[in-house]
């Protein structure tokens, strides 16, 4: 016990103010970045020692200890979280059918009209991509469920959308007024003025 208070009593003099620096700073770092930086200002501040930079700033000192270990012997611990978890996207699964999805898409695809978006509305829809899928040989085991094709197709940039058509213009009183005119101006073709007379 008389080792440990000898440690904690020989600390440099830091300002709480450098303290919280230091603390905001890891704070905004996550794994083995924040580890080594704690291992940086724990060997700059207090000697290396985890206690004493657990002591001062707050932080788990087998995270210090951690990032000790791994500055000083140059290998990155990796935790099996990190490395082992997580699903695979459907596309990364298989990539033979996420290509043909794509050409599939893109021959159906149309830019948007207004170029406001780097997305393209396409007229296919999930299940119809399912469907020429299906079509082009792939079978129900590589396919996914079609809310899941709706993501992919997202993910791949494709906005499944009804593409919107030309509209016709709405006839007003100033579009009345200006056939109306130009009528007006033309001159009667002669069959018209034969048969009139």
């Amino acid at each position: 016990m008389g080792m440990q208070d000898s440690t904690l009593e020989c600390r440099p003099s830091l300002s709480p103010s450098q303290i919280a620096d230091l603390r905001l700073a890891a704070s905004q770092m996550s794994g083995p970045k924040r580890r080594a930086f704690e291992a940086e200002m724990a060997a700059k501040y207090c000697g290396g020692n985890p206690l004493l930079a657990e002591t001062l700033c707050g932080w788990g000192r087998q995270t210090v200890a951690l990032g000790v270990a791994e500055r000083r012997t140059g290998f990155m611990c990796l935790g099996a979280q990190s490395a082992f978890s997580g699903r695979k996207r459907w596309e990364d699964r298989h990539p033979q059918a996420a290509a043909a999805l794509r050409q599939l898409a893109e021959a159906h695809a149309q830019q948007d009209p207004t170029f406001r978006t780097s997305f393209t509305s396409t007229r296919l829809t999930a299940q119809a991509a399912l469907k020429a899928l299906r079509e082009q040989g792939y079978g129900e085991e590589p396919l996914p469920s079609p809310s899941t094709m709706a993501e992919v197709l997202h993910r791949m940039g494709f906005r499944l959308r009804k593409v919107v058509k030309a509209k016709p213009q709405k006839q007003s009183k100033e579009t009345d007024a200006l056939c109306d005119h130009s009528k007006k101006k033309m001159p009667t073709p002669w069959h018209q003025a034969a048969s009139n007379a």
